[in-house]
């Protein structure tokens, strides 16, 4: 089966997104072909999931003196930063049968699998992990995320992370952090990778691209044709972007929502816990575990997944650390279960407890709002 291939390099974020939503829009309803688009942004732009509030998940004021354009993707997920070193994918394709969000986890299995072989034709060990990633030994290298279209079209999309500078996605995202130090900088380096590092070469964004397109050829039993957007693809791009992606009511829409931070430091007998976790009300946003004590990198990596938009409820905090720890306990060289998991439970309380402070709430008398981090 034929499918086009559309490569375009530099775009902006309001017509990366348009394009990529038109296309699925149009592939559902029978007047687009089947396209794999790859493609890259202008350097830099910040762009975050359908459901998140801005405010909550990027440094806004950073972005507006930096001239960092802000937008919102059509699909979920976390918010990203993307520029001439990240490969934008986006398949769009009519949705089959069956193809419901209930089956999100495996329509992305399924779609990344052209992302997974790339990946291990350049050396890179990569496989699918959880809910919306692909991981190499437990670090991140690609976020994932699905859109169904009114008209029945399905957009998968796809970030890849050629390279990825630190420092920089810390300044434009939010952060349990209230300053980022060089330490935390150096660990949040290895909970994240890219193809560069991974394959220890300047191996270029166009190689990478080259390679995964051929690797969908396979994976999905298709032949990919070059092509570019047609004229009248392109006056529906323009009269979306216009309507929806330079609007500022959806860049900006807001729920009622407010992230909440919580830290705590637990000293163990073989070093300092330091635990930070960001709250969506009762859920659990994300986690950063540091400390002094030595364990695997991957290890540590895969708590923080576990909690990852998880409940805080303190029995199911648990259960989950403890799933993860038994199935690495030799990586955590000693390092004892029940003070992460007290750590992290003291993290959440703090989070929550800050919460009922910012709302007013009958008990916030009792918290102290200077202890939002040890």
């Amino acid at each position: 089966m034929d499918w086009r291939l559309i490569t375009d390099d530099g775009v902006s974020a309001s017509f990366g997104l348009s394009a990529d939503e038109v296309m699925a829009e149009r592939v559902g309803a029978g007047v687009s072909v089947p396209t794999l688009r790859l493609y890259t942004y202008r350097s830099y732009c910040a762009l975050v999931g359908r459901f998140q509030n801005i405010k909550n998940e990027l440094r806004i004021d950073f972005c507006h003196e930096n001239h960092i354009p802000i937008n919102r993707r059509p699909t979920g997920g976390g918010a990203i930063i993307m520029g001439e070193d990240q490969l934008g994918i986006a398949l769009s394709m009519p949705a089959q049968e069956g193809d419901t969000y209930s089956r999100a986890r495996e329509i992305m299995t399924l779609f990344s699998d052209g992302i997974v072989r790339g990946l291990k034709s350049l050396g890179v060990d990569a496989h699918f992990h959880r809910k919306n990633d692909i991981v190499v030994n437990g670090k991140k290298i690609v976020g994932l995320g699905i859109h169904r279209a009114p008209s029945n079209g399905l957009l998968f999309h796809a970030s890849v992370l050629v390279d990825l500078d630190v420092p920089f996605m810390l300044r434009v995202l939010n952060t349990p952090f209230e300053k980022i130090s060089d330490k935390e900088i150096a660990t949040i380096t290895e909970r994240i990778t890219n193809v560069r590092r991974e394959t220890n070469s300047r191996v270029t964004l166009d190689e990478v691209r080259k390679i995964i397109a051929r690797e969908y050829e396979t994976s999905l039993n298709i032949h990919l044709v070059p092509g570019d957007f047609t004229p009248e693809e392109r006056q529906d791009i323009d009269r979306l972007e216009k309507e929806k992606y330079l609007s500022d009511d959806w860049i900006y829409q807001t729920s009622s929502i407010e992230d909440t931070y919580g830290g705590s430091k637990i000293k163990t007998p073989v070093g300092l816990i330091d635990v930070r976790v960001s709250m969506a009300g009762a859920m659990i946003k994300a986690a950063f575990i540091g400390g002094d004590f030595f364990a695997s990198e991957a290890a540590v990596a895969d708590l923080e997944g576990a909690l990852k938009w998880h409940s805080g409820q303190p029995e199911k905090v648990a259960a989950a650390l403890e799933e993860v720890y038994m199935r690495r306990r030799e990586e955590f060289n000693s390092l004892p279960l029940e003070f992460i998991v007290q750590a992290v439970q003291k993290a959440v309380v703090r989070a929550l407890a800050l919460e009922i402070l910012e709302d007013g709430g009958p008990h916030s008398q009792e918290v102290n709002a200077g202890e939002k981090h040890d």
